[in-house]
């Protein structure tokens, strides 16, 4: 169907950004393991920071992702769209609050990894997550609740998950940017190195799959024709158009 085209381009794009962000924090935490804890011998330490990013950028940032793309490429009834999406959204939601759970498991404690932008906006965005996850579980799926009160609630349930989902991806922004200018400032990596490439690659990247998001999530379900229609009514003694 030429209506379904252009949703299903931008899932297309979506599901490649998507890919390419999986692959580019894969492989910087794979390959770049002395960069995340350079001047420490504690593997316990090490298993914590390099699954931190790997957590909020491809269990808290992508799986959301995909659950807010559900309600356009699933088939099947509403109520299983949204038990999906629910689903997706709470395993994003674990994912998020293990992740900040790991940053907290270190040597140095919790008050050293709570000092920066990047540590108070990834709490923020979790807590707000969590509050959104909560009231779309209430609003969706109490049996007591009338369908006006659902339909007044939507709007801001539909604001809210964008908004949360914009904000972790700049959250993750700073936290690239803050671990890359600190590496490059200790004289770890250099300005123009593989993995400065891949750090950056996946912050554009991120911003990609962002955007491509959340045009998918705002664009209209069905694209009316541009062909105007014509109207013909028929009387006795003369043709009317409208």
């Amino acid at each position: 169907m030429a209506n379904a085209k252009p949703t299903f381009s931008l899932l297309l794009l979506a599901r490649l950004s998507a890919t390419l962000v999986a692959i580019l924090v894969l492989t910087w935490a794979i390959y770049f393991t002395t960069s995340f804890l350079p001047h420490t011998l504690s593997h316990q330490d090490l298993i914590y920071s390099v699954l931190h990013p790997l957590l909020m950028v491809i269990g808290f940032i992508i799986i959301s992702g995909e659950a807010i793309l559900v309600h356009r490429w699933l088939p099947g009834s509403r109520k299983r769209k949204t038990w999906v999406h629910l689903w997706l959204q709470g395993v994003a939601l674990a994912s998020g609050v293990f992740g900040i759970w790991t940053k907290f498991q270190g040597r140095e404690g919790v008050v050293a990894n709570f000092y920066s932008l990047h540590s108070w906006m990834g709490l923020l965005c979790v807590s707000l997550f969590g509050a959104q996850w909560l009231m779309g579980f209430i609003s969706f799926w109490h049996k007591g609740e009338v369908r006006m009160s659902r339909m007044r609630v939507l709007p801001w349930h539909v604001f809210l998950g964008l908004y949360t989902y914009g904000l972790a991806v700049i959250t993750a922004e700073t936290g690239l940017l803050e671990k890359l200018t600190f590496l490059q400032t200790n004289g770890v990596v250099l300005r123009r190195c593989s993995e400065a490439m891949i750090v950056n690659g996946l912050g554009l990247w991120l911003a990609m799959l962002c955007g491509v998001v959340i045009l998918t999530a705002v664009s209209p379900k069905q694209y009316q024709s541009s062909i105007p229609t014509t109207k013909v009514v028929y009387s006795d003694s003369k043709c009317l158009t409208s």
